[in-house]
């Protein structure tokens, strides 16, 4: 029998109200439509089996993955008739599949259309490409006729450049309503998460927010009502006394100048904390900050504890996780800083 482990040198506090928070704000926004939740990628990171309870208990009642591998972890938390998979029925199996669980397809091509039909069809949903060139049946297909034996529960189609203030969201919109005046369906979806900030005319009957539910910030308009969900920490696994001219880290990128005292932090690349920290990243005790020393490495950081030269080997410090200002010093992308977050990470939800 296996000893049990040791307590982690990472976790990650989530905080649940925070999530319910921002589902209630992005359902509010969304007007008469319906918010919805994307809870792709293991639920953009932050772990399926603790956000799925939290948004149904918010309110939310339709979620969408990608893969067909991420069915039964959702479906082990949600009835499979309000899960859809965005990928769609690609090979038989996967129509298959989709029939005996009973979630719905997202049909992307005219094929895919075919295939779901020629194994009895059944409501599906459908995505229209509108202009981002990912998946979906071309404007010139619409008015296929396979299209129209279809069982569509939900029309949908994928904004672009919502994060933006761009005349391509016009013209997105103006195709998808040509698209919904062609083809019958029960409703219709077209915001994300920016789009659901671009206004009524964007949200039709429901809305697939994913990152701002997970405390992502796409537009200034939701800036002071969408909250932080996710608050990574490490541990402190050495405390190092430097000389002047001690170096620090591959290809000693950082040389001191002066005696220092520095920490190594259980925190690295493999847990999604990558190079590009290296020489403008921190790490905060308190209010305290604890500037990166050298590269980052795969399991290890260091830190200048010159402002908490109280921390000592086994405390804990933060990682700076507030997702916009950590975009903006790092170079990465907001869904990138979440869905990155290593599996190392102990992660735990806490109300409040």
């Amino acid at each position: 029998m296996m000893p049990e482990l040791p307590p982690p040198t990472l976790r990650l506090r989530l905080d649940a109200d925070a999530l319910a928070s921002n589902w209630r704000v992005l359902d509010a926004m969304s007007g008469t439509a319906a918010a919805g939740a994307a809870v792709k990628a293991d639920a953009y990171g932050l772990g399926v089996d603790q956000v799925l309870p939290a948004l149904r208990g918010a309110g939310a009642q339709d979620f969408f993955v990608a893969h067909w591998s991420e069915v039964p972890d959702v479906t082990a938390h949600v009835p499979p008739a309000q899960l859809s998979v965005l990928h769609g029925p690609v090979h038989r199996q996967d129509a298959d599949y989709a029939r005996q669980t009973g979630v719905r397809p997202v049909i992307n091509s005219l094929d895919q259309a075919g295939l779901w039909l020629a194994g009895g069809g059944g409501p599906c949903d459908l995505m229209i490409d509108t202009g981002i060139n990912r998946l979906g049946v071309a404007m010139h297909d619409i008015h296929d006729a396979v299209l129209a034996r279809l069982d569509v529960v939900t029309l949908m189609s994928h904004l672009a450049s919502a994060d933006e203030d761009s005349a391509f969201n016009e013209a997105q919109l103006g195709r998808f309503r040509t698209a919904a005046a062609a083809i019958p369906a029960r409703r219709r979806s077209f915001a994300n998460s920016a789009g659901i900030a671009l206004g009524a005319d964007y949200a039709f009957d429901l809305t697939r927010p994913g990152l701002a539910l997970y405390g992502g910030v796409p537009r200034a308009e939701m800036a002071g009502t969408i909250r932080q969900v996710a608050w990574p920490q490490a541990a402190i696994i050495q405390r190092r006394q430097l000389q002047a001219g001690d170096s620090v880290g591959y290809n000693a990128t950082f040389t001191a100048d002066r005696p220092m005292v520095a920490g190594v932090i259980s925190l690295g690349y493999a847990d999604g904390y990558l190079r590009c920290w290296s020489g403008k990243g921190a790490l905060k005790s308190g209010d305290a900050m604890l500037p990166l020393l050298g590269k980052v490495s795969m399991d290890m950081v260091v830190v200048d504890l010159g402002n908490a030269s109280h921390l000592r080997e086994g405390d804990w410090v933060d990682v700076p996780y507030d997702l916009h200002q950590a975009s903006v010093t790092s170079g990465l992308s907001q869904y990138e800083l979440l869905t990155g977050l290593g599996r190392r990470f102990r992660r735990k939800f806490q109300q409040g």
